[in-house]
């Protein structure tokens, strides 16, 4: 029934403005402005829709995920923006830099201004099981 629909997410935030620069300016998305709501468009087609809820709650989940090549590199740069990482203690333990360390991947999250969970992440291994080469199916923070 929707083999062929062409599917997108969305989620809440409190402030469109904060959430447009943050998106735009600190995560280097195209960002654009419909009537009373933004879309993320993502590199590869994707489309996400942001739109405002006076009653905003933020998700306790991760709504988005941004593979990348370098964890280390996208910790540093989005750290020196003024992102802060989250640190966890327990079953997923996260380092001083706010990674979690897996043997097939890593993934560091922070927050949006609204306090919606995102993440950087980086896989060892493809879908196949083979190593992923530099630039594939990963994305750069601008």
């Amino acid at each position: 029934m929707f083999k062929k629909s062409k599917a997108f997410s969305s989620f809440s935030v409190n402030d469109l403005r904060k959430a447009k620069d943050f998106y735009q300016n600190i995560l280097g998305l195209e960002v654009s402005e419909n009537t009373m709501m933004l879309e993320l468009n993502i590199d590869g087609g994707c489309t996400v829709m942001i739109y405002p809820k006076p009653n905003h709650q933020p998700a306790t989940f991760t709504v988005l995920n941004f593979p990348v090549d370098n964890i280390e590199a996208a910790v540093e740069k989005l750290s020196s923006m003024a992102v802060k990482f989250e640190k966890y203690t327990g079953e997923i333990k996260t380092d001083e830099k706010g990674i979690f360390r897996a043997e097939d991947h890593s993934i560091a999250w922070f927050k949006d201004p609204a306090g919606n969970i995102l993440s950087v992440l980086q896989e060892e291994k493809n879908k196949m099981n083979k190593p992923v080469k530099e630039g594939q199916q990963t994305s750069q923070i601008k």
